[in-house]
């Protein structure tokens, strides 16, 4: 359940007890042949797209198909994400693994080396624009597609937008990372090539929403709040148009302005 509701025992104004919707929020194992691989904070919902989106972004598997199994296994403790992989990719994963045990949505958490911190990609092809009033249009449809935000407004989303002004899908989390996480599951699981699209995202830009949107092969990132100058620095070497600061028809572009026509 992604929310439940709970007993305030003060309400500003009237002084009176209520009840306000709140999102839920665990501990959620990711688990890969039998090996914890990372424990995050995050919405128990949407859980398959989390496995295999944070599974693909992490760079834990290339493709979808290189997990062959999944389980969701609540426990009195939190909820275990049981994969195996395929042969080849289970042996990769034992040669890299690592522990990523934090708070929510901690992207970068328990890495093991600085060099993990600042992953490399291949620069991305970009064969979308966009036009300037598709920015406010494309978040305008987010926010009318954030429906456990607008019953807890406590939480990120992350949506999928094509040039032809139509909103693939938005997955929400209290964490920012896992949002764009769960976006990625649903891609993979609908087979919408990122290269095809613009990402959405309700959150200042980090580093680490950078490097998960290069995984998902998408040229164009918008984001309502502002990013990091690594953040910056890294869209424009993964050729990524970063807009950023979106908010009514007022945006600012950071990186690779080619992605924005007029």
């Amino acid at each position: 359940m992604p929310a439940t509701s709970v007993k305030m025992p003060w309400l500003s104004g009237g002084g009176r007890p209520d009840l306000r919707t709140v999102p839920e929020e665990s501990p959620i194992a990711l688990v890969y042949d039998g090996t914890t691989a990372a424990v995050v904070m995050a919405t128990p919902a949407d859980l398959t797209d989390f496995a295999i989106g944070f599974s693909l972004t992490e760079g834990v598997v290339r493709d979808r198909r290189e997990v062959e199994s999944l389980q969701i296994v609540p426990n009195s403790q939190g909820i275990e994400l049981r994969m195996w992989l395929t042969a080849h990719r289970g042996r990769r994963f034992q040669k890299r693994q690592r522990r990523l045990v934090g708070p929510t949505g901690c992207g970068l958490c328990g890495i093991e080396s600085l060099a993990e911190a600042t992953r490399s990609f291949a620069r991305l092809s970009r064969k979308i624009t966009l036009r300037p009033n598709q920015i406010e249009r494309a978040m305008d449809a987010l926010s009318r597609g954030q429906t456990l935000n607008h019953a807890t407004h406590a939480t990120h989303a992350a949506g999928f937008y094509l040039p032809d002004d139509t909103l693939v899908t938005v997955r929400e989390d209290v964490g920012r990372h896992n949002a764009l996480d769960k976006l990625a599951g649903a891609l993979a699981a609908d087979e919408i090539a990122g290269q095809s699209g613009v990402i959405l995202m309700t959150s200042r830009v980090s580093i680490e929403l950078i490097q998960k949107t290069a995984a998902i092969g998408c040229p164009i990132l918008v984001a309502i709040s502002a990013p990091t100058a690594l953040a910056v620095r890294a869209a424009e070497a993964y050729g990524i148009t970063l807009v950023a600061v979106a908010r009514g028809s007022a945006f600012e572009i950071f990186s690779h302005p080619d992605g924005i026509v007029r």
